[in-house]
Order: structure tokens, then sequence, then C-alpha cells
């Protein structure tokens, strides 16, 4: 009894989970007068998404949302890499507490520091532009984190053979580190991007420019602008949508095996 329950069970949760995603998907094809209609359209149109494409400047948020995402993304990999491999392998005094004070980071929620942030980025001229979008969202406490536990799971003969042929601490990061380290670099690179393409507070707090408002916001304003019209403000949203699924489904695995390989030590 209970081998046909639990499945049936799953399957009645998944249908619950995609429901919302599926009206969605069919109200953007519904003519304006049928989007609260229940069931199909009377007739299948594309001029919710030609306009919000066309006339409202949503390529421009999608641009500025893209070119954040991704050079906050290889920025941080980056860094939070070097980071992470010196505080794993590395010894030098303050070591444990300057991770202590890294991991606590974790504690301290944007709204608190939103104030002396924006002070900061204020003071160093970053209002209003592509540095003050993505300087401020390139550290990251978990992707150090997560970086260092896989790491510390990395056998020290790999880097004690890369001694004997000569290599530095600089070369056995770039040619023995960081050539193991694709499979968390890709997951993190998901949660990285996805994170910054859904960002928002921010966003709202540094920049008053339209041409640098990012997908997020572009859409928040539709919804003062065009309060009636939703079919054209679930249209928008379909569109952001499309490259987090397509960055999630390509990266998913990779961001599965990373979990289940970073062990703690």
């Amino acid at each position: 009894m209970r081998t046909r329950f639990f499945p049936i069970l799953a399957h009645v949760l998944a249908l619950l989970a995609v429901a919302p995603l599926l009206w969605v998907l069919i109200s953007v094809l519904k003519p304006a007068e049928d989007v609260f209609s229940f069931g199909w359209p009377s007739t299948w149109t594309l001029d919710n998404l030609q306009y919000v494409l066309l006339k409202i400047p949503l390529p421009r948020f999608l641009l500025n949302s893209a070119i954040v995402s991704v050079v906050v993304t290889v920025v941080a990999l980056f860094f939070h890499s070097m980071a992470a491999y010196a505080l794993a392998r590395l010894r030098f005094p303050g070591r444990g507490i300057i991770f202590s004070g890294i991991m606590s980071t974790l504690l301290v929620s944007l709204p608190v520091i939103l104030v002396p942030l924006f002070l900061v980025a204020k003071q160093l001229g970053l209002l209003d532009s592509y540095a003050g979008l993505i300087v401020p969202s390139i550290f990251h406490a978990f992707g150090i984190f997560l970086l260092r536990q896989y790491y510390l799971n990395i056998p020290r003969e790999l880097e004690e053979a890369a001694d004997l042929d000569g290599c530095g601490y600089w070369r056995r990061y770039w040619s023995v580190i960081l050539p193991l380290s694709r499979p968390v670099l890709a997951s993190l690179s998901v949660l990285f991007f996805l994170a910054n393409w859904n960002a928002f507070l921010w966003p709202l707090t540094v920049t008053r420019n339209p041409d640098l408002r990012v997908i997020q916001l572009g859409i928040a304003g539709m919804q003062g602008q065009y309060a009636s019209a939703w079919n054209l403000i679930l249209a928008a949203a379909v569109i952001a949508a499309i490259p987090t699924v397509i960055v999630f489904v390509a990266g998913q695995k990779r961001l599965v095996d990373a979990m289940k390989t970073t062990g703690l030590k």
C-alpha cells in the first residue's frame, strides 16, 4: 500500500508546485482581457512579449543585470578561491581569527549595513555607476567557506609533488588547485549568478539613473506604471526568469556534486 501511496503523493506535490508556473506561462500568451480567466485562452497571442521587448526598455534592464551578474560572479570566484586557498593551506598568525571574522559576516544581513555601505559608496564616488552595483556585491563569506572546505579535502600529496617541480604558492594555486576546483567553482557560479540577477535592495539604493536599472527594478517600476496591465508584468517576469532557468539547468549537476563532495573538516 505504501509503495503505491508515496509515488502518487510525490506526483500531486509536483503538480501543485508546477501549476502556478504553468498558469503564468499560459497567461502570458493570453489577450489582456483573458488574463484572469481560468483555462485555455480564447486566442493565443505574442503581443504581450512583443510589447515589453519593444515598447519598454526591458532589453536594457536585462543587459544591466547580465553585466553585473557575470562580472560579480567571475571576480568573486577568483578572489574567493585565493582567500580560501590561503585559509586552507597557508600557515600564518591569526588565520583562525580571520576565518572566524569572515564567517561572522554571515550573521549580518544587508539591511543592517545598508546605510554605512551607502555612505562608503558615496564617499568613493560609486553612486549611479556599474562599479557601485558590482564592487559591494563581490564579497560573500559563504563562497570562501565552501571553497575552503573543498580545499581541505584535496590531498596534500598533489601540492607536494608540485613543490618538487619547483612551484611556488601561486603556481600551485593556478596549476594544481584551480583545475581541481572546477566542480565547486561551477556550483558557486550558479549561486552567485542567481543571487545577483535577483538583487533588488542594493541596486535600488545605489542607482537613480534609469539607464542603470537592473531587471528586478525594471519589473518593480512596471508595477507602478502598468498597475492594471498584469499581462505585461507577467510577460516581463517570464522573460526575466529565462536566464535563471538556463543557468540553473546548466549547472544543477555540478551544484549537487559539489555539495556532496564538500565535507566539513
